[in-house]
């Protein structure tokens, strides 16, 4: 049921409007460098910061435009050749797709995505805002792309306005550099903003021009033959880009608020934001993380201070429109160039060298996928070959283990039943969930320590929750070598799901028995050793998995 709180009005209203104030130069900006305009920035977070905030997970959470969603939109700006209908009715479907992710509960497992997979796209992306302002910042409007981008970079450097550039870089000085103590009433962004566009107005560089006022247009979704899949394409990059956006900024705000957000609840939020977005001409939006701390550092905790933003943002777009018209592209650029500049996951970068290689190596590769290919490629393989390597990290510590072959068994009764079978006895005690990392290597093990005068081999899966197939079917393939040399095969401690999936692939067949207890299995064991031949004494072996 949905809820909004006013225990915290005050708050919650100072918080909205700081952050509103800080939304404005980075929505202008964003909207630019989409493609589709200032206005369809301001739109973008108009929507997606009121419907997010209204019907989403994360109270305090501050959305609206983001340099990942943006540098996807820029990419269909250009395979579209600008085709605005095209371009919003992808944002239409993206938040469709996510409001399914929040339905079928996909918020969970996103939040799964390994973090130098996370770091390198989110780096990539940052990359990519840089690469594609440098032209800007130049004073020339460089090829859509990262890849034109960088093509068009040689003719700009030999034909730089630098005007336009000492305006640009002017910007990004003030941006980070302005004093703390006045940050307080007017945040960086907008003071960089506003004196690089009061600058201007004594120079000659480029504008953004007539800015519509008002309120906007309904923009009905449009499919165009030959083009439906690359917009379904963008718009499942945008859905998937935009939770994981969102759902990292969640977890900033639960660590400053201490609250817990709930991830498919807000996913439900963004898609509906994203879709009404679409529809009256904005881009896509997703969870803002710095204008969230701005919003949680100024008071805000609740839903209308989400929504008290959106309505700063109104406010402006109905009143002060002809004014934005003055801004030149170079500040944009300059904020952007910052924008950029700070999705870089610098804090991992230095302390890279100090971790796992493995893990620095995927997020270079993941970063470079992101820039020289595409973002659904880079998270894809990066999210896979992590995975993998998870799967072989476990798999070799539970192979590890078959080298630990201690001389007697924990338990008194146990031990003196192994003794008494004379070494005719080989056990092997697997530990931990059986899964398919090992299942390759688990078969070649126990035929290693299996000793050739054995006539019983017991399997122990004691302390085995579960199996996958995989191990269920090498545990198969020990119970055919067993068979093929003349043991009898025994297995102990098996629970009911872990019988229920030997059962399933016939690895429990009718002449191996099964057995409650070690105890019991041992007990067994000496029967049919003493069934089998006159019992001489020797040593038992127990290898552990």
């Amino acid at each position: 049921m949905l809820k909004i709180s006013t225990s915290n009005l005050r708050g919650d209203l100072t918080g909205g409007l700081t952050a509103g104030i800080v939304a404005l130069p980075l929505a202008l900006a964003l909207g630019v460098a989409s493609g589709l305009g200032p206005m369809a920035g301001l739109y973008g977070a108009i929507a997606v910061g009121f419907f997010a905030s209204l019907f989403g997970g994360t109270p305090s959470q501050i959305s609206g435009p983001t340099g990942p969603m943006v540098v996807v939109l820029a990419g269909l700006f250009a395979s579209l050749s600008g085709d605005v209908e095209l371009i919003l009715t992808a944002v239409v479907m993206a938040g469709i797709f996510q409001i399914v992710f929040g339905v079928l509960g996909v918020g969970q497992y996103i939040r799964l995505v390994p973090y130098p997979v996370i770091s390198g796209f989110m780096s990539g992306i940052g990359a990519i805002i840089i690469i594609l302002q440098i032209g800007r910042l130049l004073g020339h409007e460089p090829p859509g792309g990262t890849m034109g981008a960088l093509e068009y970079l040689p003719q700009a450097l030999a034909d730089i306005d630098f005007v336009t550039l000492a305006l640009g870089l002017g910007t990004l000085v003030i941006a980070y550099k302005w004093p703390a103590s006045l940050g307080k009433y007017v945040p960086g962004a907008l003071a960089a903003l506003i004196i690089g566009t009061l600058v201007s107005l004594a120079l000659s560089v480029p504008i953004l021009g007539d800015i519509p006022t008002g309120l906007p247009s309904i923009h009905m979704p449009t499919f165009t033959e030959g083009k439906i899949f690359m917009v379904l394409e963008a718009a499942f990059i945008l859905a998937i880009l935009g939770a994981i956006d969102s759902l990292l900024t969640s977890l900033v705000a639960d660590n400053m608020t201490r609250t817990r957000h709930n991830s498919n609840r807000e996913l439900i939020g963004q898609g509906i934001g994203n879709t009404v977005a679409g529809l009256i001409g904005g881009i896509a939006g997703a969870g803002a993380t710095m204008r969230t701390v701005v919003n949680i550092r100024s008071g805000g905790k609740d839903r209308i201070s989400g929504m008290t933003h959106a309505l700063v943002l109104l406010a402006i777009v109905l009143g002060l429109s002809p004014l934005a018209a003055k801004i030149p592209h170079a500040v944009l650029a300059g904020i952007l160039v910052k924008v950029g500049l700070d999705i870089i996951d610098w804090g991992y970068l230095k302390r890279a060298h100090t971790g796992p290689r493995w893990d620095f190596a995927l997020m270079i590769l993941v970063l470079g996928l992101t820039v020289f290919v595409d973002l659904i490629t880079a998270v894809g393989v990066g999210v896979v070959l992590a995975a993998l390597a998870y799967v072989r990290q476990v798999a070799q510590l539970q192979l590890d283990e078959v080298n630990k072959i201690p001389e007697n068994l924990d338990d008194p009764e146990e031990n003196a039943l192994l003794e008494k079978a004379g070494g005719k006895v080989s056990m092997f005690s697997f530990g931990g969930p059986l899964s398919f990392g090992a299942a390759a290597d688990l078969g070649h093990h126990v035929r290693e320590r299996v000793r050739e005068r054995s006539q019983v081999l017991i399997l122990d899966f004691s302390r085995v929750p579960v199996v996958d197939v995989s191990a269920a079917m090498a545990v198969e393939t020990i119970t055919s070598d067993a068979h093929a040399a003349g043991r009898e095969l025994v297995i102990s401690g098996a629970t009911d799901e872990v019988k229920k999936v030997l059962d399933s692939i016939n690895t429990h067949q009718p002449n191996v028995r099964m057995f409650k207890t070690r105890l019991e299995a041992l007990d067994c064991a000496l029967r049919i050793i003493s069934d089998k031949d006159d019992g001489s004494d020797g040593e038992g072996k127990l290898a552990s998995v």
